[in-house]
């Protein structure tokens, strides 16, 4: 079941307003971007690259994902590892809100997300 319109757009505002802070300089962002996918109760942080043997083409890329839980009220957090899998983040499984998921994707003190 997809999140409802208004959570919906509560995130797509704080999500904006985030990646404003975070995107690499224009300069770069040919060859580097960041981005969001929102799917179903998750969202996924991606980087947007280009693809390695098409240069023209561009691919999105996720490194980490917050799932609403309705019936608790958390968002469960996950990191995908090498065999390209989502695991729970274990130091912190569970947030109550999405700016906390942020946050501590942007700490990332075990270098789960972004390596």
């Amino acid at each position: 079941m997809a999140l409802d319109l208004f959570k919906t757009v509560d995130i797509i505002e704080l999500m904006e307003n985030h990646l404003e802070k975070i995107r690499p300089p224009e300069a770069i962002r040919p060859k580097l971007d960041l981005g969001y996918i929102i799917e179903n109760q998750s969202i996924m942080l991606t980087e947007i690259r280009p693809v390695f043997r098409s240069p023209s083409q561009y691919a999105e890329y996720p490194y980490a994902k917050a799932t609403w839980v309705k019936s608790t009220g958390k968002w469960k957090v996950y990191w995908m590892r090498g065999n390209l899998k989502w695991y729970p983040y274990d130091p912190k499984p569970e947030v109550k809100s999405l700016p906390e998921f942020l946050k501590l994707v942007d700490q990332d003190k075990y270098h789960c997300f972004k390596g």
